[in-house]
């Protein structure tokens, strides 16, 4: 109930105040945002294995049920490429009637992390692992283009196995329809960024590209029939549903739910920064749940928080979520006007966007900084992830990513260092003859960082180091942490120590450790008389020795 709340009141906050003025600028920057979602939303229908048709469907009811209800009246839904790159394996092997299956599943599994409130675990992805797989499903989307780009055939369920096939099949590009895809590379590339601003590049590049297909009536592949309707033929229906093949789609399903979660709260963030309102993380999930959920009744595919249109809609103005859903309504109407044109927009063109867009969602800021900088254990998460999600898949790329930062966390996190001083009385001015015979052949071995499983290997060289010492000061103030392997460690050596002779004083201990320690049987075997909170503490008491017979023990 506190999820709906928290609406209640972010729509309260939202509409407060609200005039013709603001009405206007949501309308504006709303049919703005349409212009650049149109052709993504048919080349992400295309690049998923469905078809035009599906993309646009999908941008539609996205925008108009996602935005409603969204964390943040900034984000703009719709078809992805991450999402689009994949959907085409899952395509492949189990249809459309899988997709529709596994979005409406991903959508289940959305809400319920709304509810258990989940959308703060993006957190823990580290940004190298963000970027990788964020490469690799750029380059999933770029090879997944080939065929439509140059005219060529292929097979394979996958982009690497497509790319294998032509090794068997031959690659032979057809000159007209590379010619085409050049033409909307070349305009999107070169388009003035001030222009771009008022009419999306994007857009004028397959105009053009359709306006050159329709006037010299050139024979190659278009995106054919548009449906003039939102209920399209191809859906989901309940009664088709197999329950067999529920088991086989969860790992799919988790892997849509996954990358709508990456994506719509990290394009949140990044639009909550540039305009100073939160995202709301879980009523976003809610919403992005939801709308999964309705898609494929429609014949769509699953959608996801966008940042090209996001972006697009905090530039053009957008005050409110009226913004989402006027880009909803102007694809609408665009689908119903256009759609006799629209049949005719190549395939190629496509192609062409999605070439360019696989090229700049690329993180090229951060993938230099990694490499400018030799961050080696980045730029090993940013490489191995981006390989996994080109080979495997999303979820074994997350994981994958996860894993080995997790590695190299610990790796870095368990580096103990140990200083190790002789006892010098004179730097702390003690005249006492008693405490200057007492502490005369003393060192202090001053640790610093976790004393974990993964470093009491480290402790091993202290009594190297003690060079005939008669006693030994731990300091251990440095020390955060401390886990049973090491306490057990310790307390093994303290024994071995004493039975040699030694005695052993802990200096600057935390009530973590003193617990630790407690537990473990250290303080039993020293005595509190060997536990001081600092080593000038201890050298300030002439404490007597053990005795012999306490040592043996």
């Amino acid at each position: 109930m506190n999820l709906f709340r928290r609406y209640a009141a972010d729509l309260r906050r939202e509409f407060h105040g609200y005039q013709v003025k603001t009405l206007t600028q949501d309308l504006m920057a709303g049919l703005t945002v349409a212009a650049v979602a149109l052709p993504l939303a048919l080349a992400f229908g295309v690049s998923s294995g469905a078809d035009a048709a599906a993309g646009l469907v999908t941008a539609i009811i996205a925008g108009l049920v996602i935005s409603l209800l969204s964390g943040g009246y900034y984000q703009i839904s719709g078809p992805t490429g991450a999402m689009a790159a994949i959907l085409v394996s899952l395509v492949a092997g189990h249809g459309l009637q899988g997709v529709f299956l596994a979005t409406f599943m991903a959508g289940i599994l959305l809400i319920l992390a709304a509810f258990l409130h989940l959308g703060g675990l993006t957190a823990f992805v580290p940004a190298p692992v963000i970027s990788g797989f964020t490469s690799g499903i750029a380059v999933i989307i770029a090879l997944g283009q080939v065929d439509n780009f140059f005219g060529t055939v292929s097979e394979g369920g996958s982009a690497i196995e497509k790319l294998i096939s032509y090794g068997r099949l031959g690659f032979h590009p057809d000159l007209t329809t590379v010619g085409i895809g050049l033409l909307v590379v070349l305009i999107m590339v070169f388009f003035p960024k001030k222009w771009n601003a008022v009419v999306p590049a994007s857009l004028i590049g397959i105009i053009a590209a359709t306006a050159v297909t329709m006037l010299f009536r050139l024979d190659i592949a278009t995106v054919g029939e548009i449906p003039q309707t939102l209920v399209l033929e191809e859906r989901l229906s309940l009664h088709s549903i197999d329950p067999a093949e529920l088991t086989s789609l969860l790992g799919p399903a988790f892997s849509i739910a996954l990358l709508n979660m990456l994506e719509s709260l990290l394009c949140g963030a990044s639009a909550g920064r540039a305009t100073g309102v939160k995202l709301n993380n879980d009523q976003e999930l809610f919403a992005q749940g939801v709308g999964n959920m309705l898609l494929p009744f429609f014949g769509g595919i699953p959608a996801t928080a966008a940042l090209a249109r996001t972006s697009v809609a905090v530039r053009s103005g957008a005050r409110t979520r009226l913004t989402g859903i006027f880009h909803a309504i102007g694809l609408l109407i665009m689908m119903f006007v256009l759609a006799p044109v629209i049949r005719y927009v190549p395939l190629a063109g496509l192609a062409g966007v999605l070439m360019v867009t696989a090229w700049r969602m690329n993180e090229w800021e951060s993938i230099r900084f990694l490499f400018r900088n030799r961050f080696k254990g980045g730029m090993f998460k940013f490489l191995a992830t981006m390989a996994a999600t080109i080979v495997f898949d999303l979820t074994v790329a997350i994981l994958v990513g996860v894993s080995i930062a997790l590695v190299l966390q610990v790796s870095r996190l368990s580096h103990l260092q140990i200083n190790y001083e002789k006892v010098d009385m004179d730097r702390i001015k003690v005249a006492d003859p008693a405490l200057r015979a007492r502490y005369s052949n003393a060192v202090v071995a001053y640790i610093t960082g976790p004393l974990l499983f993964a470093n009491i290997d480290t402790l091993e060289e202290i009594p190297e180091h003690l060079n005939g010492a008669d006693t030994l000061l731990l300091s251990i103030r440095g020390v955060p942490d401390i886990d049973v392997s090491a306490a057990q460690f310790i307390l093994q050596q303290a024994r071995d120590l004493r039975a040699q002779g030694i005695d052993v004083i802990v200096c600057g201990i935390t009530n973590k450790a003193l617990d630790m320690f407690d537990r473990s049987g250290l303080l039993e075997l020293l005595d509190p008389s060997a536990i001081y909170w600092s080593v000038e503490r201890a050298l300030l008491d002439n404490r007597p020795r053990p005795i012999r017979s306490e040592q043996a023990e």
